[in-house]
C-alpha cells in the first residue's frame, strides 16, 4: 500500500514511520509548517529528516501556514474576542490535517494518509482508541464523512506505554522515547493570553455580577476567564468559592455563582456534523475532550445545522465555542459547536 504519513518530528508518528516501513508498505512522510514560533520547525524537521534517512523514504516539508492563519489562528482570537472558549485542535482537524493534508495525499496517488493519532476506525466510523488515557476521536468529531476511508491510525490498538517502550529499544527511536511531550495547543507556549495580547487590548477591568445583574465585584478583563473558573476575580466580602457562570464581552462583565449554577440540562449546537442520517438519536455527549459521557437525547434541524440536546443527567460548565461529541458507545456519530 502507498501510505503518506504526517510526521512532526514527535515519538508517535516516528514510531508509526518505522512500524509502516518495516510491513513493507510504500511509505513517504509529510511535515506541516503551521506556524512561525522560533526554531519550533527547524528542531522538528531534523528529527523528521533523521527518521526519513534511516528508513530510505522521501519526506515532504508542506507549508501551510497561510491556510492554518486564515481557518485556526485568526478564528481562535476572535472566538476569545466574542467571550467564548475555542478549539482550535478541532477545526485545525477538519480543515488542515484532515482537510488539505489529504488533498495533497491524493493528488500524489497515494492510498491512505497515516498519522500518529490515539483513534480508532470502526465500521466506517472514528472510534476511541485502546488507551483510552490519550484517546484523541473527541478532536476528530468534526472531520468531512467522506475523508474517512482514506485515513489509517496504525496506534489504534497500543498504549502509549507499550509504544514508548518500543522507541526506547530501537537505536535510531531511543531518543524520541524521553523528549517532552508536545503542548495540546500547537501555536501556545503558556497561556493563550499572550497571544490576544498581540492582537488585541485584554487588560480591561470591569465589574462582576451575579445573575440578578448585581455588581458584586471586579475582574482584570473578560478574555482572562472560561467558564467555571473560580479564581483570577474579586467578590466583595466572600466567604465560599464563586464560579464563572457567564461572560458578556458587549459589557466587559463576567457573570458568577455557586457551582450549583453552572448544572446545565439542556443546550443546543449548531454547524452539527453528522456521520449518521438520523433526525433524532439518543448517545453518550462529551462536552470537552476530557468529560465523561452523558446520556442524552439529540434532536436535529438538519435545515439550519442546528439540534438541542435534552441531558438525562445534568453536566457542569457548558461552555460556548467548544465541541459537543456524541457517542454510541465507542463510535463518534455526531458532533456540533456548543452555542
Amino acid at each position: 500500500m502507498r501510505i503518506m504519513l504526517a510526521m512532526s518530528g514527535g515519538v508517535d508518528s516516528s514510531v508509526v514511520a518505522y512500524m509502516l516501513k518495516n510491513q513493507g508498505h510504500e511509505v513517504e512522510g509529510v511535515y506541516m509548517k503551521l506556524h512561525d514560533k522560533p526554531n519550533y520547525h527547524e528542531d522538528n524537521i531534523k528529527k523528521v529528516k533523521k527518521i526519513a534517512d534511516f528508513l530510505g523514504i522521501k519526506y515532504h516539508v508542506l507549508d501551510l501556514g497561510t491556510k492554518f492563519d486564515e481557518y485556526v489562528y485568526k478564528p481562535f482570537i476572535d472566538s476569545y474576542i466574542r467571550g467564548e472558549t475555542p478549539n482550535p485542535c478541532v477545526i485545525c482537524n477538519r480543515t488542515i490535517k484532515f482537510g488539505e493534508l489529504i488533498e495533497f495525499t491524493k493528488k500524489r496517488g497515494f492510498d491512505k494518509l497515516a498519522t500518529g493519532h490515539y483513534v480508532n476506525i470502526k465500521e466506517g466510523f472514528i472510534a476511541e482508541a485502546k488507551d483510552k488515557s490519550k484517546d484523541q476521536s473527541y478532536f476528530l468529531s468534526n472531520i468531512k464523512k467522506e475523508n474517512i476511508p482514506y485515513l489509517l491510525f496504525p496506534l489504534n490498538d497500543t498504549l502509549k506505554k507499550d509504544l514508548k517502550d518500543t522507541a526506547s529499544k530501537i537505536e535510531i527511536l531511543n531518543s524520541f522515547s524521553t523528549q517532552k511531550e508536545s503542548s495540546e495547543i500547537c501555536f501556545v507556549d503558556n497561556t493563550y493570553i499572550d497571544i490576544l495580547k498581540n492582537y488585541t487590548q485584554v487588560d480591561i477591568p470591569g465589574n462582576v455580577i451575579d445573575k440578578e445583574g448585581n455588581i458584586i465585584g471586579r475582574h482584570k478583563g473578560y478574555m482572562y476567564y472560561t467558564i467555571g473558573k473560580r479564581r483570577g476575580f474579586e467578590v466583595f466580602g466572600a466567604h465560599k468559592p464563586h464560579y464563572v457562570t457567564k461572560i458578556n464581552p458587549d459589557t466587559n462583565e463576567i457573570t458568577v455563582g455557586d457551582k450549583e449554577e453552572l448544572t446545565i440540562k439542556s443546550f443546543y449546537i449548531k454547524d452539527i456534523n453528522l456521520f449518521i442520517d438520523e433526525n433524532e438519536f439518543s448517545a453518550g455527549v462529551k462536552i470537552r475532550y476530557r468529560s465523561p459521557k452523558t446520556p442524552c437525547k439529540v434532536t436535529i434541524n438538519k435545515e439550519s445545522k442546528t439540534a438541542h440536546i435534552t441531558l438525562k443527567e445534568p453536566v457542569y460548565g457548558l461552555a460556548s465555542g467548544q465541541m459537543a461529541v456524541f457517542y454510541d458507545d465507542d463510535k463518534i456519530i455526531a458532533g456540533g459547536w456548543i452555542v
